[in-house]
């Protein structure tokens, strides 16, 4: 059976299973020394329904489907994909694995970022308790059979208005970090990319592509 395994020295480049800008901006600037692109700047039409029951299943799932398109394409290259969350204590855990999902219009159709946000702050008002995590699991995907994990949280609140600053996305207007006062849309850069779900597991990623 003929492996399409990548070698990582062959090419300082990986791919990032979304088509989301925001995230690849984020990544970058956490996975130092190599360059991230989009499934679209290779010419490939990435889609992967999350039908899993975990973040796990869902970011395992969008890994393998992006890495076997890349090789049907004749590109095989590394692949990264990451399926986050916000759970909220007062609500059992919702949103959960299913934030990007939440919520819905009349037509079905998704809710904006600010619609799922004022939902979230909606379903919360009167509830004291504003204890609430973000998850990240992360997978990197170098062959058919080779590939590697990792989950992380960050703590933090459900704050009483959403923020009007500039930086963040999704849930980040609504996420407050008690200590400093401020939500993750506050956070330069920077900052956030020390402390999050996401940057914690992806330089945990970062040292199995170093290495």
């Amino acid at each position: 059976m003929k492996r399409e395994d990548v070698s990582v020295t062959q090419r300082r480049e990986l791919v990032l299973a979304t088509g989301n800008e925001h995230k690849r901006r984020e990544l970058s600037g956490i996975l130092t020394g190599w360059r991230v692109l989009l499934p679209r700047e290779l010419g490939i039409e990435f889609e992967h329904e999350e039908t899993g029951d975990t973040y796990f299943e869902n970011s395992y799932g969008k890994a393998m489907t992006l890495y076997h398109a890349l090789v049907a394409a004749g590109r095989p290259c590394i692949v990264i994909a990451d399926d986050s969350g916000l759970s909220v204590a007062a609500l059992d855990g919702a949103p959960g694995i299913h934030s990007a999902r939440y919520g819905a219009r009349d037509d079905g159709t998704q809710l904006s970022a600010a619609e799922k946000n004022r939902l979230l702050l909606n379903r919360m008002k009167g509830i004291s308790n504003r204890k609430a995590f973000f998850v990240c699991c992360m997978v990197l995907v170098s062959g058919p059979y080779r590939f590697a994990s990792a989950q992380e949280t960050w703590e933090g609140e459900i704050a009483l208005e959403p923020s009007t600053a500039a930086g963040g996305f999704g849930y980040d207007p609504v996420f407050l970090l008690p200590n400093r006062g401020v939500t993750a849309a506050d956070l330069p850069e920077q900052e956030k990319n020390r402390l999050s779900h996401r940057a914690q597991a992806a330089r945990k990623i970062l040292r199995l592509l170093d290495k």
